[in-house]
């Protein structure tokens, strides 16, 4: 995963909103800190900005990266479709 944080689509960032706001647990794919993707089933709590990052909180306690997310609930960050390509 790139250490320089870049601010995804503000788009992805609606679907993000939108997901957190039914409480649903949903997929989420995402790149871990080695840059392994990984999966998770779990509920967004929150988006919070921190230390200039963007950060999706999960109801188990987890924290990322909006930048390390390829998708939420089937839903695929458009940088990462680029990249798949």
């Amino acid at each position: 995963m790139n250490a320089t944080y870049v601010p995804i689509d503000c788009e992805f960032h609606d679907v993000l909103e939108a997901t957190a706001t039914t409480g649903r647990r949903v997929a989420i794919e995402y790149l871990d800190s080695s840059g392994q993707q990984q999966t998770a089933q779990a509920r967004i709590t929150d988006l919070q900005a921190h230390n200039g990052e963007e950060h999706m909180l999960l109801d188990d306690g987890s924290r990322i990266r909006l930048d390390a997310i390829v998708s939420v609930d089937g839903v695929r960050l458009q940088s990462h479709q680029i990249r798949s390509e």
